[in-house]
């Protein structure tokens, strides 16, 4: 990636973006060129270039720092590693001001923290799970792209038999002190080693594998155990299953994230399930026993004789399991009572009985049979 690139400009966000706008815009470029998913030329090295800067704009420090010194004029450029920036840390406590000053004046803060281990980059994997799944668990095996050590060299870059020399010119420290002349006079700056270009190390004989960089492309596979009761935006870290780290630093975390497909007929809240059920005028008058669909398996429930419509009755243990904590959460069964449509004679003379029992008096509607009859009788 080119240096002093513009993390804004990279991901496409204006620099008051908040932070939901940068996560937003980084997951849609990172799914865009990640080297699984595009072939395209190019594609691998703007997925590089995209998580470069959302490791800047992610982290509030670095971020602060890449808005206060920009993106020229820093040692590193952009995505520089752990040391944030430009290899600057906060001005406050240690490491701060004085980093700064003897960085200008040839001091060594910036040269032992460049070669120093540093952990890989964190990697993000998005799953979909059906509704039961995601309520249930399960374990599965996932596949992903990631950089890992060469296994050929051990992460040495050097061929196998061979050695790795320390640079003669910087001692291994990958910058060297260079006198220049400013407004001020003449002082001491450091700037990269022009022999060892700033690894500190000199590989004579590059291992094939990894043309001496250490680090190679792999398909790595892991297995994923799904916890019970996981929702929809929920995310799941693996440790150490994250890209490599530089300087023999460990790996990075894989991150995955549940998108959960609703359901047809359930609808869910963390633990609680809700479900509405269809019961006929006769049902909610005089009561029944019926057979209610649960993530579980049917369960017998009793409806009480002059149950209304919109009625709500629990089911203990009966909704998801809760994610941190023991047990099941509780299923919401809300009864419909359902108006009886295209009714029989039989059917309409027995519900007007029952309204002249109750005091009532209904003129409903006649069918043209009904009509037809009382024309007959007269």
């Amino acid at each position: 990636m080119a240096e002093n690139r513009d993390p804004y400009e990279v991901l496409g966000v204006s620099k008051d973006a908040s932070a939901a706008e940068i996560k937003k815009a980084y997951r849609k470029l990172s799914k865009k060129y990640h080297p699984d998913l595009n072939k395209e030329p190019g594609a691998e090295q703007k997925f590089k270039e995209v998580n470069e800067a959302y490791e800047i704009l992610s982290d509030p420090q670095k971020k602060a720092q890449y808005d206060q010194y920009g993106s020229t004029g820093g040692q590193q450029g952009f995505g520089g590693g752990a040391g944030g920036f430009g290899g600057f840390n906060d001005f406050g406590g240690a490491g701060g001001f004085e980093d700064i000053f003897s960085s200008f004046f040839g001091g060594g803060s910036s040269s032992r923290s460049r070669n120093a281990p540093r952990q890989g980059r964190d990697l993000q994997y998005e799953m979909t799970l059906t509704f039961e799944e995601a309520v249930f668990g399960k374990k599965t095996s996932i596949e992903y792209t990631r950089n890992a050590v060469c296994k050929t060299c051990g992460g040495s870059g050097a061929k196998k038999g061979t050695s790795v020399d320390t640079c003669s010119k910087c001692n291994g420290t990958g910058v060297i002190q260079v006198a220049r002349q400013t407004p001020l006079g003449r002082v001491m700056t450091q700037q990269e080693c022009d022999v060892c270009h700033g690894k500190g190390k000199i590989i004579k004989e590059k291992c094939a594998t990894c043309d001496g960089e250490g680090i190679t492309r792999e398909k790595h596979q892991v297995e994923v155990s799904i916890p019970a009761g996981v929702e929809d935006g929920n995310q799941m870290r693996l440790q150490g299953q994250g890209e490599a780290g530089e300087n023999g630093g460990p790996y990075g975390d894989l991150y995955i994230v549940f998108n959960v497909k609703p359901s047809k007929i359930f609808e869910r809240k963390g633990s609680e399930i809700y479900f509405d059920l269809p019961i006929t005028f006769v049902q909610a008058t005089l009561g029944d026993e019926v057979k209610v669909k649960t993530v579980h398996g049917d369960v017998e429930m009793k409806i009480p004789a002059g149950t209304q419509t919109e009625t709500t009755f629990r089911l203990r243990g009966k909704g998801a399991p809760k994610l941190r904590s023991d047990g099941n959460g509780d299923q919401h069964v809300t009864v419909k009572v359902q108006t009886p449509k295209n009714l029989n004679l039989k059917q309409k003379e027995a519900l007007k009985a029952f309204a002249e029992a109750s005091g009532e008096h209904v003129t409903g509607e006649e069918s043209f049979f009904e009509k037809l009859k009382k024309r007959k009788k007269r």
